[in-house]
Formats: C-alpha cells, structure tokens, sequence
C-alpha cells in the first residue's frame, strides 16, 4: 500500500510523539492481514483501511493490544479502589463537621456499610491517625499515579518514567484531585441540575468536569510531554462515553451494591466496586488510545488537532 505525501511530509512537533516503531508493526500487521484475505476481499479492504475511519480504528486496536488493556485497566481499577477511597476518608477525618452521608452518596455506599464509614470517621480514635500514619496513606495512594503514568507513557510511546521523589507531588496531586472528583463532579452536577432543563445541563456540567479532568491527568503525570491540544480528542471522547456508562451506573451500581452487601457483606461490596471500577478504567485507557491515535494522525484532521497550518485535505489522507 501506498503511502500518501500527506504521510511522507509530516513535521514533527514537540509533544507530538511519533508512532516510529509502533506504527511500522501496524502497516507491517495491516499487510499481513491483508496477505490472508481472499484475493476478492482484498480491494474493499484496502479502500476501507485507506479511508480515515478504518485507520483509526486498526491503530486503535493495535495500540489497545500493544498496551495490554485488559491487564492495565484491572490493575488500574485495583489502585484507584486501594489508593482514593483510603484518601477520602483521611480528608474527611480531618475537615471537622464533615457530612459523612454525602461522601456515601458520592460513592454510592449502601446502608449496611454506611455505619462502617460513620464510625471510621467520627470515632475518637481516628484522631490518632498521626503524621506517620497519614504518610503511608498517602505513599500508597500514590501508586494509583504511577500505574497511570506507565499506562499514558505507553499509549503516547514515550519511555517507561523513572520514579523518583522530584516527581512525588504530582503524583499526590493527581490522587487528591481523582479522590475529590468524586465528590466535586457529583456535586456541581447537582448544582446544574437546579437550572432548568436540569437533565440537560447536569451533563454538560459533567461533561466538562470529565473533560477537565482527562486533560489534567495525564498531561501532569506526563511532565508535560504531551501537548494539551493533543490530550483534547480522546478526553473528549471519555466524557462522551462517561455521558452514557453515569446514567447506566446510576441505575445498576446501587442495586449491585445492595444485593452484595446483603449476600457477601462487605468483601462483596468490594467486589462489586472492582467491577465497576474496571468498566471506567478501561473506558479511560481505550478514549485515551483512540485520541493518542487521532492527534498523531497524518492525515488532514490529525494535523488540525495538533495544530499544523499546512494541513491536506481529506482527500489526500494517508494510507495504512
């Protein structure tokens, strides 16, 4: 397959990652797909691969295996559940008056283990949390951002990042912010939904609020590596797709709790609540594949997202 001058002539930009290796192995894949097909399959195919929807999703789906992200988004969803719910409680013991039902709200606790939560944060005893204790909370919180970091380096092909203690406060910053999302994206949504039409500017609240956020993730955790620009498309995507799993999970994540709490206690409420996790992680991890390979794209709308004035027209996007 040919490859289009629009490929060929391609400027390179800072925080513009080139897919190099990766996107020889696709072409490589590509042709050896091909290659298997019956000889009449083969045109379509290729006039379908050439085509800008067909080559987002082939890269797409590449990355997606290149990246593992069945494996990463468990892994992903096990960090934020040990690392952000550990979080909460600690700022909620420590900001007096604390209204323990609406962080049961923001979390969608059931009853039966509301009581848990009332009891971890009012007792006396959490005053003795200390300087210590409040250190391990917050080390460990931290490796929800390093899993993160690893899993965004690799989908942008940039090399593996080196931990170190320079890099200590952006991962904090980024687990703070995730654990107060929970809270601040419910509540501003609740807000919006007081001006009318309330369903309607709920989500665009939401959406929003998850579109800052897909931004602000990754482009800190990434040292800035990756332009904003190019963060956009797939944080844009993300809040399209949490537009439709919010109300899904409105709907089945407080019933799935309820029954695991009545059958299993609370190891089922944990359960349950990897579970969903899992569902959001892999939606994070496969909207940010799919506007990694958006934003590098050599095609015309590739090179508008990552702002070159030179972009071709549609018609002279590149082949697979």
């Amino acid at each position: 397959m040919k490859t289009s001058t629009a490929d060929a002539d391609m400027p390179s930009s800072p925080g513009s990652p080139e897919p190099g290796p990766a996107e020889a192995a696709a072409r490589a894949a590509a042709q050896s797909a091909l290659g298997r097909l019956p000889p009449r399959m083969r045109p379509a195919v290729t006039r379908l691969l050439s085509r800008w929807p067909g080559r987002i999703v082939f890269r797409s789906a590449a990355s997606c295996v290149r990246i593992e992200v069945f494996d990463r988004s468990m892994t992903i969803a096990a960090q934020f559940f040990t690392s952000v719910f550990p979080i909460l409680i600690l700022i909620a013991t420590w900001v007096r008056g604390v209204d323990t039902s609406a962080l049961a709200d923001a979390v969608d606790l059931p009853d039966q283990s509301r009581s848990v939560l009332e009891q971890a944060i009012q007792t006396p005893e959490t005053a003795t949390f200390g300087i210590v204790g409040v250190l391990i909370v917050l080390a460990s919180a931290t490796s929800l951002s390093r899993a993160l970091t690893r899993a965004y380096a690799a989908i942008w092909h940039l090399p593996r990042p080196k931990s170190n203690l320079r890099s200590a406060w952006r991962w904090l910053a980024v687990v703070v912010t995730l654990a107060l999302s929970l809270i601040v994206v419910r509540a501003v949504s609740g807000f919006a939904a007081e001006v009318p039409p309330g369903n309607v500017w709920q989500r665009v609240a939401a959406f929003i609020c998850d579109v800052a956020i897909a931004v602000f993730v990754p482009w800190l955790l990434l040292t800035g590596a990756v332009r904003l620009r190019l963060l956009v498309p797939g944080a844009m995507i993300f809040a399209l797709v949490m537009v439709g799993v919010r109300p899904a999970s409105a709907v089945w994540l407080p019933r799935a709790l309820e029954v695991s709490a009545d059958r299993y206690g609370s190891i089922g409420v944990a359960f349950t609540y990897l579970a969903w996790l899992y569902v959001v992680s892999f939606c994070v991890l496969v909207t940010a594949v799919l506007g990694q390979v958006i934003a590098v794209d050599r095609g015309w709308f590739g090179r508008w997202v990552a702002g070159h004035a030179e972009a071709d027209p549609p018609a002279r996007a590149q082949a697979v």
